[in-house]
């Protein structure tokens, strides 16, 4: 029964990855559907209204250089400019009115100029319509206005309504070509003339073009023509050459907002289109379903597939496999697969057999090599000899100095050994590692005497970390053997703990006759396999490096400096993660 219960569970995981598949795929179908239509339903509309802003544009732009080159008529047409030219005094009503005419005559053959107005270099104009605009005579005296003329050497500007210095009265925008006027023939500046367009001309451009979705506004916001609703949806930054599209909401309904500025004009065209049918792919979509059905169709085949001609035969596999661990032993499987992939499978999972039992032997012989050199490293770094010749100097004490120093030489003796086995434990807080230390300089210091002097320099904050047991006296041992008792004269042994950045730094240094650099390298960078060469004098010390590498997970965890005859300092640098507080 169990065994029918684990394979309709795994046939049901098959048949629900292959619905949860089909249901996938199905849904990226929709979702991808609806992407790709909504996709091209906008970038149709994009596209279209590219196509009418560009062509609308186009035509203003043309339109309003037609204007540009009246006005170029109008500055060579006579009366007007011996009404410019002529000496102020000359100047009276009668000419002022010629030069009104002449500039009407011009104009006779063209609709859509709403008015003409030109100053004088002494300010005093001449305009053909006379009542419809009133004027800031502040202004007209100012310089601010005239400079971006006069800088434009002769050439035309484009602006709104006169740049402000006149103004319709009826408040109805236009659109003003100026420019500085100049003698043909001394070519000094003689006026400045502005030709007024009226805003119907565009007006009349979108009706003869039936577009009654586009907006033309001045890029400060003024409307000239069009559909003045869509004047709430401009900003700044459709006065713009290049075209920008929006999406917006006209009440419950998407609309594509499309705006640019014309070249060169302070002129805005905006449109506002609707999402239509328009453009929607349907021979793609139809090939895209013809492909899901054949997808489903597919799957249903695929997973009677699995179902027949993979499942059953893994299911036949496992239940080998199952009865080979129930019996506890790691053993080849004999069973006949039907397809040779699943054979293969067979193969590989009885070489992982043969590859496991082999690891397992070498894991083994790995743990007793490696027990063997710890049990060897702290055999290293308490010789036995050091127990005799303690109990020796004691013995000594016996016959020369009396019981109480006896006494005080046991009892250091036993503090050093107490603290040394530690209950068995492999990590001991800093304190205690310290008080090894103590302990075994003092017991050194009956048999060799005031040879060094100890200072201890312990933080606060590193008592209570826990470090390996044995790190510190190796290297006390080392600054006596292999330093100062060498080196034949009274030396110092400093121990020093300090926290620096959660890094904790032990220091054990001695004024001893120092290592040269090949000393040093031989000791940092001998690797297990080459111990053989630092065998003697400076194992012990090797053997406390790789126990403190192999404790903090890194090499990077010892610096050695000395100079030979001088020093030694030997730095060990736990991270906290590691030195654990108690």
């Amino acid at each position: 029964m169990g065994d029918k219960n684990k394979k309709s569970t795994l046939s049901s995981g098959f048949r629900r990855t292959i619905i949860g598949i089909v249901l996938i795929v199905s849904i990226s179908f929709l979702i991808s559907t609806y992407i790709i239509t909504q996709g091209e339903q906008k970038n149709y509309v994009i596209r279209e209204s590219d196509n009418v802003l560009r062509t609308l544009s186009n035509n203003i732009y043309s339109d309003v250089e037609n204007y540009m080159d009246i006005s170029r008529l109008i500055m060579r047409e006579q009366r007007f400019v011996y009404f410019l030219k002529a000496d102020r005094k000359y100047v009276d009503e009668n000419m002022t009115n010629d030069a009104r005419f002449g500039i009407m005559d011009v104009l006779n053959a063209t609709e859509g100029v709403d008015c003409v107005i030109a100053f004088r270099e002494d300010m005093r104009k001449v305009e053909t319509n006379t009542v419809s605009y009133e004027f800031d005579e502040g202004l007209i005296n100012s310089l601010s206005w005239r400079e971006k003329i006069y800088a434009n050497e002769g050439g035309a500007n484009v602006v709104l309504n006169c740049n402000g210095i006149a103004r319709r009265r009826d408040g109805k925008p236009v659109v003003t070509v100026e420019r500085a006027v100049y003698d043909t023939n001394s070519q000094k500046r003689i006026g400045i003339l502005m030709v007024n367009i009226a805003a119907n001309v565009f007006q009349e451009m979108l009706n003869q073009l039936s577009y009654n979705n586009i907006c033309i506004v001045g890029e400060d916001g003024t409307f000239l023509a069009g559909n003045e609703d869509y004047l709430q949806y401009y900003t700044p930054e459709f006065a713009n050459p290049k075209i920008i599209n929006k999406n917006i909401k006209i009440g419950k309904e998407r609309m594509l907002l499309s705006g640019c500025g014309v070249d060169n004009l302070p002129i805005v065209i905006m449109r506002v289109s609707q999402y239509g049918t328009e453009g929607i792919p349907y021979g793609i979509l139809y090939v895209l379903l013809f492909l899901l059905l054949v997808f489903v169709i597919m799957a249903v085949h695929m997973g009677m597939f699995i179902k027949n001609d993979i499942t059953n035969p893994i299911y036949k596999l496992s239940e080998s496999m199952d009865e080979n661990k129930n019996t506890g032993n790691l053993k080849k499987i004999d069973i006949e697969m039907p397809l040779m992939e699943l054979d293969m499978l067979k193969g590989d999972y009885n070489s992982l057999i043969d590859h496991v039992n082999e690891l397992i032997e070498t894991l083994l012989e790995k743990e007793k090599t490696v027990q063997r050199a710890e049990m060897r490293v702290l055999q290293e770094q308490i010789k036995p000899h050091f127990l005799y010749n303690s109990l020796e100097t004691i013995g000594f004490l016996a016959l020369d100095a009396g019981a109480g120093k006896v006494h005080d030489a046991l009892e250091t003796l036993g503090s050093f050994y107490r603290n040394f086995l530690s209950k068995g434990d492999r990590e001991i807080p800093l304190s205690r590692e310290v008080q090894i230390v103590k302990d075994y300089l003092a017991l050194q210091k009956l048999r060799y005497g005031d040879i060094w002097d100890e200072e201890f320099d312990i933080a606060d904050d590193t008592k209570k970390f826990i470090v390996p047991k044995l790190i510190l006296q190796p290297l006390v041992e080392n600054s006596i053997y292999h330093g100062i008792r060498l080196k034949g004269e009274k030396g110092s042994i400093k121990v020093r703990a300090r926290m620096e950045e959660d890094v904790l730094h032990l220091t054990v240094r001695d004024t001893g006759v120092g290592m040269t650099r090949q000393q040093i390298n031989k000791i940092l960078y001998s690797e297990r396999n080459t111990k053989g060469d630092i065998e003697g004098e400076s194992f012990g010390l090797w053997g406390t490096i790789e126990r403190i590498r192999i404790y903090c997970g890194s090499n990077d965890v010892v610096r050695i400096e000395s100079e030979v005859g001088e020093y030694t300092e030997i730095e060990f640098i736990i991270p906290e993660r590691t030195a654990i507080r108690s």
